[in-house]
């Protein structure tokens, strides 16, 4: 068994019901197609009169016995009910047998497909919802490398083509071949002679069809990474519309998206053209050995007497009944080798090693006492050239300290690391004198409130995005914390307030005003811990006094951690450590570094700012 077959069978497992059901109602269903073709067999013999006249019921030695002797049971009935109430009466039976026969061959195949579609429909909602959790688990670092549409393509797309194919494999076992095996009893007990030429067809017909699919798996995959490909320009392109538009580079990005579209186009056609050749070419084949049985089967019914025509007929209807089962077979075995290539890249992703997790007996914290301390600490992305080195500090609770220096000294990565969006690579990080290693990181955020140089906003009203600092909030808890982030003042003069639809990424208000309701979302959550990451650094001066001061208010009481491009942000910070290269070069007040003369007293007249 494959291995991605494996993996999808502990999903199926939850809906073992569905999965027993579905194989009983397709059993069910290749009887009822066999038998609803044998009881044309009567229907036959009434209308040409030729079949053999058994004037007496076979006697009953045991349930094998009257399986085989099925069509003496049938000549048998319809000759005593034609005999006694005439031609046309024994007709009107044998046609009602297949009429029903039918509809049960018809419900059971209903039954079949209602099960398998609670099946499929459940496997896919459990997939995507794991999926989905295993996205949001994994740790920032891991889509600094991967590409956002290709996930995105794995989670939708993928998912969606191994729900598509990989059930098909059910009909592929049971339904396909149980028709197929009850056909050939059913001709084997008319012609073994005519039987055998089936029995040459089927393994030949395999053989072919595994030859032309055998390249189909690489081609699924190929396709299905050029797709992910695909989604990921469209999706950074749209991203970055205003850079595109900006510096006129539409063409550039078109030509991406047109060579990706191209080479996609290429491999669809290559799949297309060997999954279309799979049911031409088995349906050509059944019609050939077709040919060839009505050739020698007519000889056996003109020339050697051996066979009756009714009989005859009704064995090339047989014969056809396992062309439908083998067509489906054929283009079914294609669809999940597209599965499994599909299959392949969603366990890629659910089984990524998680290298950021809560330790196995990891604590709960519930609030903050003491202060934090970070402790030699070395850190490089990736292992690579550290960012920094041997970094160590102290922040008292209730103590602002502020982190200044030029781009690439590694302030931003010190927010990484206490948020845990990173793991040190040597030395520890103690809050309350405990390693925030041995601490849940969903307590360990829970204490810290997160404000960021980029904004982040989702598609909703003003309201829902403050709330995520906490999703059961009144809007008058929300209401308070825009009072204090500044805010309130242009949201209750928006057209619907608070329920204001702000857009995709909140593209329908300012950066400033962006800004103010991510404080506001800071606010509301009430950390005692707050990281402010180059908060102001995007802003205009009128923004950045706004923001400014509703920082000043959120920070009051609260230990904080200031990232600072603006180093008018930071005068009033208890401590301020100026880095370079990953190394504290100087620490003290602004007073007391002006003082120095150092670094960061030019950094302040670089930025024309008073002592």
């Amino acid at each position: 068994m494959d291995e991605n077959l494996k993996k999808i069978v502990p999903y199926a497992k939850k809906y073992k019901r569905n999965v027993v059901l579905n194989i009983f109602f397709n059993i069910l269903y290749a009887l009822f197609s066999t038998i609803g073709m044998v009881f044309i067999f009567p229907v036959l013999q009434v209308l040409f009169g030729d079949g053999e006249k058994v004037k007496q019921l076979p006697a009953y030695t045991g349930f094998v016995d009257a399986v085989s002797n099925w069509q003496q049971y049938l000549f048998y009935y319809v000759n005593i009910y034609s005999e006694k109430y005439g031609a046309y009466y024994g007709l009107m039976i044998t046609v009602g047998l297949v009429i029903v026969t039918f509809l049960l061959k018809n419900l059971s195949n209903y039954f079949a497909l209602q099960n398998i579609t609670k099946l499929r429909n459940g496997v896919l909602r459990d997939l995507r919802e794991n999926m989905f959790k295993k996205i949001v688990s994994l740790p920032v670092s891991y889509y600094s490398e991967k590409r956002k549409g290709d996930v995105m393509a794995r989670m939708l797309g993928d998912v969606n083509e191994v729900q598509n194919s990989f059930f098909l494999i059910l009909e592929l076992i049971v339904k396909e071949p149980l028709t197929i095996a009850f056909s050939l009893i059913a001709m084997f007990s008319i012609s073994w002679k005519l039987t055998l030429f089936v029995f040459i067809f089927i393994p030949i017909s395999g053989l072919i069809i595994t030859k032309i699919g055998k390249s189909l798996k690489s081609k699924s995959t190929r396709a299905q990474q050029e797709n992910g490909y695909l989604i990921s320009i469209t999706e950074e392109t749209l991203s970055g519309l205003k850079v595109v538009k900006g510096y006129n580079a539409e063409k550039f990005f078109s030509d991406l998206f047109y060579n990706s579209i191209n080479r996609l186009y290429k491999l669809t056609n290559a799949i297309a053209k060997k999954n279309n050749l799979a049911q031409p070419m088995s349906e050509f084949m059944g019609i050939v050995v077709i040919g060839i049985l009505l050739v020698y089967g007519g000889n056996l019914v003109l020339v050697d007497k051996s066979l009756n025509g009714a009989q005859f007929i009704a064995y090339i209807g047989l014969a056809y009944n396992i062309l439908t089962p083998a067509k489906a077979i054929s283009k079914a075995s294609y669809q999940v080798k597209n599965g499994l290539a599909a299959a392949e890249r969603v366990f890629e992703v659910l089984e990524v090693e998680n290298p950021i997790e809560d330790a196995p007996n990891a604590k709960q914290i519930t609030g903050f006492e003491k202060g934090i301390e970070i402790k030699n600490v070395t850190f490089g992305y990736n292992n690579d050239e550290p960012v920094l080195t041997n970094f160590s500090v102290n922040i008292p609770k209730g103590k602002t300290v502020a982190l200044v220096g030029q781009s690439g000294s590694g302030k931003s990565t010190i927010a990484n690391l206490l948020t845990r969006f990173y793991d040190v690579n040597e030395g520890e990080i103690l809050m309350d004198g405990e390693n925030i290693k041995n601490v849940t990181m969903h307590s360990l955020r829970n204490q810290m409130g997160l404000v960021t140089q980029d904004s982040v906003m989702f598609n909703g009203s003003i309201a829902d995005n403050v709330k995520l600092g906490k999703l059961d909030a009144t809007d008058e808890e929300v209401i308070k914390a825009l009072k204090i982030a500044n805010a309130y003042e242009f949201v209750q003069d928006l057209p619907e307030g608070l329920h204001t639809n702000i857009g995709d990424a909140g593209n329908k208000i300012s950066g400033g005003q962006k800004q103010r309701i991510s404080i506001a979302r800071a606010v509301l959550k009430n950390p005692p811990i707050m990281i402010l990451d180059e908060a102001t650094s995007a802003l205009d001066t009128e923004s950045e006094r706004l923001v400014q001061d509703a920082l000043e208010k959120m920070m009051q009481n609260r230990t904080s951690i200031v990232i600072a491009h603006r180093l008018s942000t930071i005068q009033k910070a208890d401590l301020i450590l100026v880095l370079q290269k990953g190394k504290i070069i100087e620490q003290g007040t602004h007073e007391q570094l002006l003082a120095l003369n150092g670094t960061y007293s030019k950094l302040v007249s670089l930025q024309s700012l008073e002592a």
